[in-house]
């Protein structure tokens, strides 16, 4: 059949090889990550009695797709511009608004990219997308609620039936202490030259909702208003050492066409409401592999997972965005990605829902991650997620009066745990009892 899993040779061994020996240089050559637990950063067997990852099936979106494809339930049409992308945007429900572009080499395509050529991330909250105008493939990951990050290439032939492959040889840089140890995904900020060429000298940051604005981005377009706020976007070459004198260099761009051509692509930007979003559900979601692929070990050597206090206290932090490093100024981006974004749900008999944005102080208006309501968290073995749910009762409730959680208003505390309450089926009896937080 067309739709079907190749060998590597037929994608290109020598595009393969190359990035993976570039690829995980740079990863090498990368500072350390934020600790979120202790050995949080630490492989993850991922072939072992109880986790098989390249010998299990995948049950994610794209895999999902596959099936009906090979089935013939779902055809998609191939797109004279470009090609497989807008069928598997539409079939995965991956929306154009999501655009992000970034023009560092760091994908496995990295001789297609460059300034004048970004590369193009379009996500949903368990799909990614990635496409480079010219480029031989269009790269698509999922994230499965058991395995993680799972990886796949789709060639840009214009067939009966698309291309598609899995590819575990990401794993080479997709499964290392910068996922948190486990198959995941990467969203770093990089200087680089005009070519698009990193500077591994002046070090790589990690890009999540800790991040400072200041420290964001490198290596990737930005479009959308920041005030006096800055970010790294924008800039390459010269532009680094010039913006110690212009702080405000690249920042507040509204348009891209200075760059390169935006009419390449299917939408005109890189938002910057949708690159917060991305740093905050990449890291989120490999958190949420790595208690997954522990607690499955755990259960299968002691029968419980009492052992796991450490991460338990890490991904409620992080699921309660304990550590967001707050907005000098107002955001404002595509006014289309916010209202798709916001208009998934789901939403409590009032209509608060977790994807609401801020976008004035900090990322979300309810300081809740919508990704709680994600696939991933809801397979969480149960031992563990009852747990995770104990210890998110305690801060609600305000009995965790901690300094990691303490700048969180009593109507913080409140609209979350309603929100919670009537949104998330599996939810302990008694959280309906949770005690009301004083003002």
């Amino acid at each position: 059949m067309n739709c079907c899993h190749r060998t590597r040779s037929s994608l290109g061994e020598n595009c393969w090889c190359k990035f993976l020996r570039l690829g995980c240089l740079w990863l090498l050559l990368a500072p350390a990550v934020f600790g979120d637990f202790q050995g949080s950063t630490h492989l993850v067997e991922l072939e072992t009695d109880a986790l098989k990852y390249s010998k299990e099936a995948s049950t994610g979106p794209m895999a999902q797709l596959i099936r009906k494809i090979e089935s013939g339930t779902v055809r998609l049409e191939w797109h004279a511009k470009w090609g497989w992308l807008p069928a598997f945007q539409k079939a995965l429900g991956v929306d154009p608004s999501s655009q992000t572009l970034v023009f560092s080499k760091t994908s496995l395509q990295r001789e297609h990219i460059h300034p004048g050529n970004p590369r193009a991330i379009f996500f949903s909250d368990d799909v990614y997308l990635g496409y480079i105008p010219g480029s031989p493939l269009v790269e698509v990951s999922e994230v499965d609620p058991r395995l993680g990050a799972v990886f796949y290439a789709v060639e840009q032939k214009p067939t009966e039936k698309p291309v598609i492959q899995r590819i575990d040889n990401c794993l080479e840089c997709h499964a290392s202490s910068r996922t948190m140890g486990v198959p995941g995904h990467l969203f770093r900020s990089v200087e680089t030259d005009r070519q698009g060429i990193m500077d591994l000298s002046t070090g790589i940051e990690p890009v999540d909702h800790r991040t400072p604005l200041s420290d964001r981005w490198g290596g990737w377009y930005v479009t959308g208003t920041h005030g006096a706020a800055q970010h790294r976007g924008n800039r390459m070459g010269d532009d680094f050492v010039q913006a110690k004198t212009t702080p405000a260099l690249g920042g507040n761009k509204t348009r891209l066409d200075e760059y390169f051509d935006p009419s390449k692509y299917p939408s005109a930007g890189s938002d910057i409401a949708a690159l917060m979003v991305l740093g905050h559900q990449v890291h989120l979601h490999n958190f949420i592999t790595r208690v997954h692929y522990m607690a499955v070990q755990h259960l299968a050597a002691y029968g419980h997972v009492d052992y796991l206090k450490s991460p338990v206290e890490g991904l409620v932090k992080q699921l309660f965005m304990a550590e967001e490093v707050s907005l000098e100024d107002p955001v404002r981006g595509n006014p289309e990605f916010v209202r798709v974004f916001e208009k998934v749900g789901p939403r409590d008999h009032t209509g608060r829902s977790l994807r609401q944005l801020d976008l004035q102080t900090r990322l979300f208006k309810y300081p809740c991650s919508f990704l709680i309501h994600s696939e991933a968290f809801r397979r969480l073995p149960d031992p563990l997620k009852q747990k995770i749910y104990r210890r998110m009762a305690e801060v609600l409730s305000g009995a965790d009066a901690s300094e990691a959680f303490r700048r969180w208003s009593a109507d913080d505390r409140v609209a979350v745990r309603e929100i919670l309450t009537e949104t998330l089926v599996d939810l302990p009896p008694d959280w309906k009892s949770l005690t009301r937080p004083s003002r």
